[in-house]
């Protein structure tokens, strides 16, 4: 499968309208507000995108999260920072989460390498220009994607040891995954700003969030773990082909 073929039969058809039906739904929950733009906030949404990506593959959930995501927006448009564009950190989230359980992780991280520069370095209010200690948990995030090679074949002595590391995997995974996404809506709201957001103190946003979003991102990862790694595992009991293959 290539980076940009799509082909739904109607197993994948129904695959995906179902899940785009619960992210829809979960677009419209807020769950923390987003610091430096009053009113919007962070929907529930954003805990399952990378486990979208993670069961049904990274096409098939980038499109789930798409349609859902839009339809969410459409429903509750109080809470899209990104206004229109809302559902594209998550599609980017579950594109990235369903690449990387299908090991295609080299090109994944020169996409991730150059979005991520991006919108670090956007001209004059990128943060690394502004407050470059911003940027540390995406190098964590950028770490943990060069090491991949090496981390999914980590193996864990314990009684418990494929529930535990299918858990770090997907641990892993939805970390690499979310500071994807968040790196890609931080591009968007910085080149859609002039229009839409043109007050922003953004040195000021860059020094309030540095540990703001780390801990967002944290409790995505954990949550993702919660329900992730049970789901994926009786998935498979079930002879459910996990990721899309």
């Amino acid at each position: 499968m290539g980076w940009v073929s799509l082909s739904l039969d109607s197993k994948d058809l129904a695959l995906t309208v179902c899940f785009a039906s619960m992210y829809a739904v979960l677009s419209t929950i807020p769950l923390f507000p987003v610091i430096g733009v009053v009113g919007k906030a962070f929907t529930v949404a954003v805990i399952i995108a990378p486990l979208v990506g993670l069961i049904i593959g990274p096409q098939r959930g980038a499109l789930a999260a798409s349609i859902g995501g839009f339809i969410g927006w459409s429903l509750a448009p109080q809470y899209g920072v990104l206004l229109q564009l809302s559902f594209v950190p998550g599609a980017a989230t579950a594109l990235c989460s369903g690449y990387l359980y299908n090991d295609k992780w080299k090109t994944l991280l020169i996409i991730y390498f150059l979005l991520f520069s991006a919108f670090a370095f956007y001209p004059t209010i990128g943060p690394m220009w502004l407050y470059p200690p911003f940027v540390w948990f995406h190098f964590l995030g950028l770490f943990f994607l060069i090491s991949w090679a090496k981390l999914k074949t980590l193996k864990v002595s314990s009684n418990h040891s494929r529930i535990t590391e299918l858990s770090f995997r997907v641990g892993v995974i939805s970390l690499i995954a979310t500071l994807f996404g968040h790196a890609v809506g931080g591009l968007i709201f910085e080149a859609t700003s002039p229009i839409f957001f043109p007050n922003v103190d953004w040195r000021g946003l860059w020094q309030s969030l540095i540990f703001l979003y780390p801990l967002e991102r944290s409790i995505v990862v954990f949550i993702s773990i919660l329900i992730g790694a049970p789901l994926i595992k009786a998935l498979r009991t079930h002879g459910f082909e996990v990721g899309g293959k």
